[in-house]
């Protein structure tokens, strides 16, 4: 590889795979080799772009610059490519990295990972749930499903669907407990919190013929810090969870999860996203999941459930 896309593209693996030698294995190249592939582009632009380490590559500000434009010219490099072999269509494939909320992910994407693979079968799908906020770039991730609302203006957003917040208990729970019928009554229930920072105390609602919101105090023996955690403890009758109305949806309609407190609703909604690193020329495998997600989610609305 003498030339300057083969150069990119043995740097991008090594900034990647953060090795030599890993590089060198996908590539079918000598760790050597591609040292000095690498020590070409340095020596060529006068700066050093990764520091060598017993341990890992660690990549110089000079080199997340470099590597940010070289990886977006391969990605267009093997696009063009698939282009000209598809007869003129580009073809999605490749590895799909998607971080998402444990909660969507299992509501969601599991439930339609099969049809989606069966319509692209040349993607690969890597998928992790997590209610963590990662960093699409350092992580090496296409696609993050997100909610509420966008703070980091350098990454595109697709919206998927929003959905309101309910406040739920199970059936044994209530009858053990008693069902409050305002929001003062919490006092006396076993509310289960969540244990991050938020942008307010206690949980919202409305008194009912108004439109002034105001928030109530909660306490309980239980924090957690995902909404698929609090579906499960309110399912075993630990207690009260005010969670978003998609993570429950099917077990209010199945009768094993029941909405309380729903005059005092205060109909807030979480609008969730699918967001990616913004290019002019987007991976086929990102345009194809983002538009399926849509197709499959887009323009759903949760609102109040069904009495």
């Amino acid at each position: 590889m003498d030339n300057r896309a083969g150069e990119m593209q043995v740097f991008v693996e090594a900034a990647q795979l953060q090795s030599f030698s890993a590089a060198g294995r996908k590539l079918k190249l000598s760790p050597s080799a591609v040292s000095k592939l690498i020590t070409r582009i340095e020596d060529r632009l006068g700066t050093r772009l990764l520091v060598r380490s017993t341990r890992a590559l660690q990549l110089t500000p000079e080199g997340e610059v470099y590597l940010a434009r070289a990886q977006r010219i391969v990605a267009e490099i093997e696009e063009t490519e698939q282009i000209v072999a598809g007869g003129g269509r580009m073809v999605p494939r490749g590895i799909l990295r998607v971080s998402t909320s444990v909660g969507f992910g299992e509501r969601y994407i599991l439930p339609l990972a099969q049809e989606f693979l069966a319509l692209y079968p040349e993607v690969q799908l890597d998928l992790s749930l997590t209610d963590g906020v990662i960093d699409l770039l350092e992580e090496r991730t296409d696609i993050a499903i997100r909610s509420g609302p966008m703070r980091d203006s350098s990454l595109k957003a697709r919206k998927l669907f929003e959905s309101r917040s309910v406040a739920i208990a199970s059936p044994g729970y209530l009858e053990a407990h008693g069902t409050p019928r305002d929001p003062d009554d919490l006092a006396n229930h076993n509310c289960i919190n969540f244990n991050f920072r938020r942008s307010y105390e206690g949980w919202p609602f409305r008194a009912p013929g108004t439109s002034e919101v105001y928030y109530q105090a909660v306490s309980g023996n239980m924090q957690v810090n995902s909404g698929a955690i609090v579906r499960q403890l309110c399912l075993a009758g630990v207690g009260i969870g005010r969670i978003g109305q998609f993570h429950v949806q099917a077990d209010i309609d199945a009768g094993t999860l029941v909405p309380v407190l729903e005059d005092f609703n205060a109909e807030d909604m979480e609008v969730i996203h699918a967001v990616f690193l913004g290019h002019e020329h987007l991976a086929a495998r990102i345009r194809a999941f983002v538009d399926f997600m849509v197709e499959r989610t887009g323009g759903t609305r949760l609102t109040a459930p069904a009495a």
